[in-house]
């Protein structure tokens, strides 16, 4: 009883906050609860009923074991139940998606009782996540000769789950709330800072927006009971900045439907809409609920008379209203027109939506239950020695005769499958695709875990060639919260197959690495495809996606995605470096020359950015393809030289042999598999049997940007443009600013290197920096905080065995110590060097903070609106974003620089160089 009476204390708890009881996962609880229900006399029988019933987690969590072993209690009459009838437990039994549910209606079907057998395999048939276990079952007993499995199967193979479900309604409509102006961050949908309780839905939905907000929402519902609330960024882009499955679930949880009236608070069919349409990854995030997101374009460019595109003073594009989603505005959305009305008359044209994979997805209540419905239909074909009937919508084939491949062409034409036979596939087909690295970040970790337990998956895909589970975003400070959550963590995602950042046995010492940082040393073959947990899963290797918590566990559970082959921009370069400028500028001067080239229009946008940085090794390049989240492109791909590459996989392959010296690798040795394919890539690029990756020399670009170097003369700043007098222009990444525009007289309250976006060279930078200051001036006094993240510990292993770590001890105030982690965040900086434990630390706002009102001058990448630093009653907080040398000198002076200053300080420091490459990147 001692659980039972915790779990009723922790509900009168969460009643004080306004909370119903937490879903039970534990089996221990739910054993007591059914031991009360069992007993007709007990007092806790009716609540405990209700638990059982409506409160129980499904999938594969322990308490969905109990659950579905009393439910065939219940079914073969060994345990009677008034209130649950043989019926009603089959019924409880179709809601609990897989894992045990699924052993248990095989049991019933392939059981002795005729009558049960039937309507277990009616059960069945609804069902997708079965996994080999499962199907084996049914081979078995097909190949026996049994009819109830063979009927099973059929069905499988006609795919009836699919085929019976109800239609998309013709018509849906929706009444408009603005949450925001101008982009909208996931952070405004599920804020960093409240991370800790994203696995608790109702809890973490407490955070959306504002609670003003919420109530706006409800009274839209009251006003409208017919209509789904649809959330819409006006003048922006919806859920830019990560890929936050928690951002979509807090939306469906308060616009969605109810999943199934005996799970509580895991909603779908969110409907979203920005003006600019939805951000790649969120998207996906969209399509994975079964919602909708719509690009409204319901503000345009403004033209003369003569077609031209009328400027203000700044030079910006003057929009229009082409009409209006003012909150509270009813349309509707027909999904066989595929139009946007208001009334009678038609807005827009929002076919883009409604694509026959899409509309698979809304139907189905998901993208999850079309991924494994599809395997599952083509397993029962082959098992029945049939053609499969054409159900699902057929995967877009696009080919070109004639025309040659992008470098993202030819990786998904490598790994995909499914497709036609022989067929080159070009841009915009829709393709499955194999994945080889996946990442699994820790503040969505929980989630990742909750949907692998939601789909029944117990072990990783044995086609993925390895997947990491990191510990960065809660590094900074191990509260109560990361040690409640996060050793939990380590031992599923442990368990389930991954080389985990802390080992749940304690035998090798916790990493914090940064999670992109660790993917970057993982991969090591350029074709790979990469899904990782975090928007910045972008790889100076491979082509990586930022995806999803749900994504992320699909990869991990099938070794698939889904997507369409994007469209590529080609960058490339010419000119030379200054010697004073960093390649951090270079970064900043691509996104601020591309806007120049194109008119304001961001070109990167939804695609692919394939960069051709030849000469630079994977840890600098990454600085790029790090930043293209922000340039707000699907992904990237780095084109290389063949020296630089082998160069870059023999960087990995030491980095991956520490991670095994320290006793990380598991029993299927996963990372020292990583090290041999390396080797085998290094031995394909020597011998010339397989160079490195380059497109053709005729393959087609949605677009061309050559950046040219000679023009950045000075540092370049990305500027949130806190006070622009257009909303919409605030806390974008597009506003790059020279180091000159702030006079040298920008006051600048602290500074931060770290996050994903440094690496080893920044260290050293600021270490001869350091130096360089101390020896001009004598001495070295920080007139502003400065807070050092290092990306991981093999950096920081290796700047000690280099004397640079000394170098930074010598001048800092504070260093972190693992054998006692910070128990809180930090409220409050003095004027000196913190060496901070590596990880995200300021970057992620999920922990430490600068404090409200704040300017802060950072190597982050994230300027967001309350997400390095609040607003105060006084002042907006802003986070401008620049060079390692530029933070150092920041904090030293704190102010901005002025050019000379910055020059004088730099002046004979290695900064991270970079020179366009001479050999012909094309095939």
């Amino acid at each position: 009883m001692n659980i039972y009476n915790d779990y009723i204390k922790e509900i009168e708890e969460r009643k004080i906050q306004g909370l119903h009881p937490k879903p039970i996962d534990d089996a221990q609880l739910l054993s007591e609860i059914i031991a009360q229900i069992k007993d007709l006399d007990n007092a806790n029988r009716e609540d405990s009923l209700k638990f059982f019933i409506y409160n129980t987690l499904p999938g594969t969590t322990s308490a969905a074991g109990e659950k579905a072993k009393f439910l065939k209690e219940i079914i073969l009459g060994e345990s009677v139940v008034k209130e649950i009838t043989p019926a009603f437990a089959f019924e409880l039994l179709s809601h609990m998606k897989g894992g045990p549910s699924i052993e248990v209606l095989l049991d019933l079907a392939l059981g002795n009782d005729e009558d049960i057998a039937k309507q277990a395999a009616e059960v069945l048939k609804t069902q997708v996540f079965l996994y080999e276990a499962d199907t084996d079952r049914l081979k078995a007993a097909y190949n026996s000769g049994n009819a109830i499995a063979t009927a099973i199967l059929e069905s499988y193979a006609k795919a009836e789950f699919f085929t019976k479900l109800p239609e998309v309604a013709e018509e849906i409509k929706v009444v408009t709330f603005i949450a925001g102006e101008g982009d909208i961050s996931t952070d405004l949908l599920s804020p960093g800072n409240q991370a800790h309780s994203r696995s608790d839905r109702e809890l973490h939905g407490k955070c959306m927006i504002t609670p003003q907000a919420q109530e706006e929402i409800k009274a839209l519902q009251a006003q409208h009971p017919d209509a789904s609330v649809m959330l819409i960024a006006e003048k922006g882009t919806m859920g830019v900045g990560s890929s936050r499955m928690s951002g979509v679930n807090n939306v469906a949880l308060w616009t969605g439907k109810q999943a199934s009236p005996y799970v509580p608070f895991v909603n779908f069919a969110p409907i979203v809409g920005g003006t600019n349409g939805i951000s790649p990854i969120f998207l996906t995030t969209v399509d994975v609920t079964g919602g909708i997101g719509l690009d409204l374009k319901n503000w345009v460019k403004k033209v003369d008379a003569s077609g031209n595109v009328v400027r203000n003073e700044s030079g910006e594009p003057i929009l229009e209203e082409a009409y209006s989603v003012a909150t509270g505005t009813v349309l509707t959305i027909n999904t066989k027109t595929k139009k946007l009305y208001n009334g009678d008359k038609e807005l827009i044209d929002i076919a883009k939506a409604f694509t026959p994979q899409k509309m698979e997805f809304i139907k189905a209540g998901g993208s999850y239950a079309i991924v494994f419905g599809k395997k599952l239909q083509t397993l029962a074909a082959k098992t029945l020695g049939v053609e499969a009937p054409a159900v699902f919508a057929p995967s877009k084939e696009i080919s070109h005769e004639g025309q040659g491949l992008t470098a993202v062409e030819k990786i998904f034409n490598r790994n995909a499958v499914g497709t036609t036979p022989g067929k080159v596939l070009h841009a915009g087909s829709d393709v499955r695709v194999e994945v080889n690295i996946v990442g699994s970040q820790d503040t969505t970790g929980l989630m990742t875990a909750q949907e692998l337990e939601s789909m029944a998956a117990t072990v990783i895909s044995p086609i993925v060639d390895g997947a990491y589970q990191s510990g960065c975003h809660t590094a900074s400070v191990w509260d109560k919260k990361a040690q409640a959550n996060i050793p939990k963590l380590m031992k599923f995602m442990n368990n389930f197959g991954l080389i985990t950042a802390r080992d749940p046995k304690g035998v090798y010492h916790s990493m914090t690495d940064v999670i992109h940082k660790v993917l970057n040393d993982i991969t090591i073959d350029e074709w790979a495809i990469i899904i990782g947990g975090d928007s910045h899963t972008r790889m100076s290797k491979g082509v990586a996606f930022g995806a999803d918590s749900g994504t992320v566990a699909l990869a991990l559970a099938t070794g698939e995605a889904s997507m369409p082959i994007p469209e590529s921009v080609k960058v490339t370069f010419k000119g030379d470096m200054k010697s004073y400028m960093d390649f951090r500028d270079v970064v900043h001067a691509t996104q601020a020359q591309m806007l120049k080239q194109f008119g304001g229009e961001n070109v990167f946008q939804g695609r692919i950015i394939e960069v051709h940085i030849g000469t630079l090794t994977a840890d600098q390049a990454f600085t790029f393809t790090d930043w293209t989240a922000e340039m707000k492109a699907k992904a990237s791909i780095c084109i290389s030289e063949d020296d630089t590459l082998i160069e870059s996989l023999e960087i990995a392959k030491g980095r991956i042999q520490i991670m095994i010296d320290k006793g990380m690798d598991n029993h299927n040795q996963v990372l020292q598999g990583l090290i041999n394919k390396a080797n085998k890539r290094i031995a394909e690029i020597k011998s010339g049997e397989k160079p490195a990756l380059i497109p053709d020399a005729n393959a087609k670009y949605y677009a061309e940007v050559e950046v040219d170097l000679d023009q950045i003369a000075e540092p370049m700043i990305a500027d949130p443009d806190v006070n622009n007098a257009d909303v919409s222009k605030r806390y974008t990444h597009d506003t790059i600013r020279p180091l000159s525009y702030y006079g040298g007289d920008k006051k600048v309250d602290l500074g931060f290197i770290g996050s994903c976006m440094v690496h080893k060279g920044d260290m050293k930078i600021l270490a001869q920096m350091l130096k360089n200051i101390e020896e001009q001036q004598g001495k070295v006094e920080f007139k502003a905080p400065l807070v050092v993240a290092p990306p991981t510990y093999n950096i920081v292993d290796e700047l000690k065995a280099e004397g640079d770590w000394e170098v930074l001890q010598k001048y800092s105030g504070f260093e972190f110590n693992d054998d006692a982690p910070k128990g809180a965040a930090r409220t409050e900086y003095e004027n000196m060097l913190y060496l901070e434990r590596p990880g995200c630390n300021l970057c992620m706002g999920n922990q430490e903070k600068a404090a409200k009102g704040d300017t802060v001058m950072a190597t982050s990448t994230r300027l967001f609106q309350g997400r390095v630093v609040e607003d105060s009653a006084e002042k907006k907080g802003e986070s401008l974003l620049s060079s390692t040398p530029v933070v150092v000198l920041s904090t030293i002076l704190g102010r901005t620089p002025s050019i000379e200053e910055y020059t004088a300080a730099v002046d004979g420091i290695n900064l991270t160089k970079f020179a366009p490459s001479h050999k012909l990147l094309v095939k």
